[in-house]
């Protein structure tokens, strides 16, 4: 559609505070890849602190899962993350003052057939397979 977006989806909302760091540092010019599942249903980017977001399309809801080692044991589930963005923070939320904006996600990939999906972080490439 050539006068407006057909779907938009907030990723980096939480960021608006940091844009004048990001700027300082040239985060500002990162890209991160966008990447759809087999059936279309969600899509997938990478953020910073080595999170990645994924929406679905069709409930319009979004997780924020992190990539790391302490998640890389087998049969591991990954927990949603959330961000604060400022005032009281729950436990288990980060605050957006603690991510590090050299850990990044920037290449994301999803299987065409199955859900299994891989990102890249750093020197590191994590496959994650959905237990379906």
């Amino acid at each position: 559609m050539d006068t407006k977006p057909i779907e938009t989806y907030q990723v980096h909302e939480y960021l608006r505070s940091k844009l004048c760091s990001l700027y300082e540092n040239d985060c500002i010019f990162d890209k991160f890849e966008c990447s759809w599942s087999g059936d279309d249903r969600n899509i997938m980017t990478g953020s910073y602190n080595n999170f990645f977001r994924m929406f679905d399309r069709e409930s319009k809801r979004d997780n924020t899962l992190e990539a790391s080692r302490e998640n890389m044991k087998p049969r591991t589930i990954l927990k949603p993350r959330k961000v604060c963005t400022g005032g009281k923070r729950k436990k288990e939320e980060i605050s957006v003052d603690c991510l590090d904006f050299n850990k990044k996600i920037l290449h994301t990939a999803w299987h065409p057939n199955e859900n299994i999906l891989a990102v890249a972080a750093t020197n590191n490439l994590y496959i994650f397979q959905s237990k379906d």
